[in-house]
């Protein structure tokens, strides 16, 4: 078991947790996205002062690896260096999109009324990129990836095929935009489910356990900021013959 310090930089959000044992011990958080530069090390500064810790206190420091924000991952990322380098720490990189699918399962343990899932229903975390543009992923109920993460544009025909002879749901600030063009009956939506440090407590714990740390010197946050581009029917000009 282990004192691992969690950090979450991908969003708006900025998070950091303190957990022992793959149990929360401490969490500081802030949703306004304004100041991750000033409050990750004042959290985390908080959070040892609350329970009489030192860095050289900790086990490992967890980071959530991306996609997300380019200086959000920065400022995750170079902190948790900074902290492993110094304190002689292992670095662990959680993937933001498992750590969100953690949070969804979480709350439908919680929520009255949760969509169906079982075997064969399909996890979609999504993070807002831009326009109709996501960072997404599947999953299954046992946090394993059914398609790899990835850059895309939502359309209409996005995930028919899936949605045919399966469930969906659909998570995260990126599915929130996506709902007015996923029509189906097999699609569920959850709001309010966002990326938080203390999510990934299962995830760095395990990855703990397994010996699976990075190298603090050459570890780069997973950014993926490639997307498909594709020409709206309206805007494209026919070819003039003559030009050919």
């Amino acid at each position: 078991m282990a004192l691992i310090l969690n950090i979450e930089t991908t969003t708006h959000v900025c998070s950091a947790a303190l957990i022992k044992d793959g149990q929360l011990i401490r969490l500081r958080e802030d949703h306004e996205g304004k100041s991750h530069a000033s409050l990750l090390s004042w959290f985390i500064e908080q959070i040892l002062q609350e329970e009489a810790l030192k860095v050289n206190d900790l086990d490992a420091v967890s980071i959530s690896r991306g996609p997300g924000s380019y200086t959000g991952l920065r400022i995750g990322v170079s902190t948790a260096k900074g902290l492993c380098y110094g304190a002689d720490k292992p670095l662990i990189a959680v993937y933001t999109l498992q750590a969100l699918t953690q949070g969804l399962l979480d709350a439908l343990k919680a929520s009255t009324n949760p969509p169906p899932v079982d075997d064969h229903t399909i996890l979609v975390p999504m993070l807002d990129a831009r326009r109709m543009e996501v960072y997404s992923a599947f999953l299954n109920h046992n946090l394993e990836f059914v398609r790899d993460v990835k850059a895309e544009v939502v359309e209409e025909t996005s995930y028919q095929d899936w949605l045919k002879d399966r469930n969906m749901v659909f998570f995260g600030n990126g599915a929130a935009k996506c709902r007015q063009v996923i029509s189906h009956p097999h699609a569920f939506f959850v709001e309010g489910i966002e990326p938080s440090a203390q999510h990934m407590a299962h995830l760095s714990e395990k990855k703990y356990q397994a010996g699976e740390f990075e190298d603090v010197a050459y570890f780069e946050p997973f950014y993926l900021k490639d997307f498909i581009a594709t020409r709206p029917r309206k805007n494209i000009i026919p070819r003039n013959k003559s030009d050919e």
